[in-house]
């Protein structure tokens, strides 16, 4: 491993990746941010927004490999005209200008972190990487379309890329439902979840970190695409449960219907809402630990007591 060029540093997923690519002695990472940041180094170039026309010259200093991390992520309450196109600025046109100046500099290889959602909200079976495709919001399209142009983009020019599709990703500063749901089980009241006996993959943090730097480094994840996982797939009920031990609580779970949840998010014009909730949403991630040989570090059970545990911490 060479010289990586990360983008999204700053973020949830790439300041984790960041902190362990600093720990490789053969390894040199420089940062794109958007704005100037308090530990600004050589190794650390402002480009500014990102769009169809960030200028990355400046960071392109013998890059071998960049990890486009940033995004345009979920936007709660998005309040702009058109959020497709607020979504695709970003995330398809930032990435595709991101590449095509990757090419011109002599990048080898490119590592997408995209989502799952690609593959639609629920499954009623495990994803592989060769499903049909059927992305089920703005972010989710967004996200699709920046991997079609991709590939293109590979096949043109001979550009090496390789596309992650996480499920939900979790840790200690992790953003969005998976902290709201931690706050709710630190509250001493009884929770209705009980009866919600669904299976959601997950990956904590550090688990899609690792995998990302055996995207970097290995020969074979070249034009690939990984669907990936802790392993081990969790109900709502059991996570709460997780949650609630380490937090030193009880579960204190109310056996509440799931059809209830679900005419809850239909009467509330939440449906979306409940089904990530109650539904199904699994990934088949044999490709990723066989083709890369990739052995997650953290258990389920070791990252949820990990991300409970920089919760308090924070809130101390």
């Amino acid at each position: 491993m060479n010289t990586v060029l990360l983008t999204g540093s700053t973020g949830f997923v790439g300041s984790a990746l960041l902190a362990e690519l600093q720990k490789l002695s053969d390894c040199r990472i420089i940062s794109a941010v958007r704005s100037a940041v308090s530990d600004t180094s050589d190794d650390v170039v402002v480009v500014g927004n990102i769009d169809g026309t960030t200028d990355y010259s400046a960071a392109f200093n013998g890059v071998d490999v960049v990890v486009h991390a940033a995004a345009r992520a979920h936007v709660m309450r998005d309040e702009v005209a058109d959020p497709l196109a607020e979504y695709r600025k970003v995330n398809v046109e930032g990435t595709l200008n991101l590449a095509k100046q990757a090419v011109a500099a002599g990048v080898k290889r490119f590592v997408f972190i995209s989502t799952i959602g690609v593959h639609g909200l629920n499954s009623s079976r495990p994803f592989k990487e060769t499903d049909t495709e059927a992305p089920h919001d703005a972010y989710a399209i967004s996200k699709y379309e920046a991997e079609q142009g991709l590939r293109k983009l590979a096949s043109e020019t001979g550009l090496e890329v390789v596309i992650n599709r996480p499920p939900l990703v979790y840790g200690g500063a992790a953003p969005g439902n998976f902290r709201s749901l931690i706050n709710l089980a630190s509250k001493p009241v009884p929770l209705p979840f009980g009866a919600v006996n669904n299976n959601r993959s997950m990956v904590y943090v550090g688990n899609l970190v690792s995998f990302i730097i055996r995207c970097i480094e290995h020969p074979a994840a070249a034009n690939q695409t990984f669907l990936v996982s802790d392993g081990e797939d969790v109900s709502l009920r059991n996570l709460v449960t997780y949650i609630r031990l380490c937090l030193g609580r009880s579960p204190r779970l109310l056996p509440v219907p799931v059809g209830l949840f679900k005419l809850a998010g239909a009467l509330t014009g939440k449906r979306g809402v409940v089904d990530r909730l109650v539904g199904d949403l699994q990934v088949d991630s044999t490709k990723a630990r066989t083709l890369l040989e990739w052995v997650p570090p953290f258990t389920v059970s070791q990252g949820i007591e990990a991300t409970v545990a920089d919760f308090m911490n924070k809130d101390k």
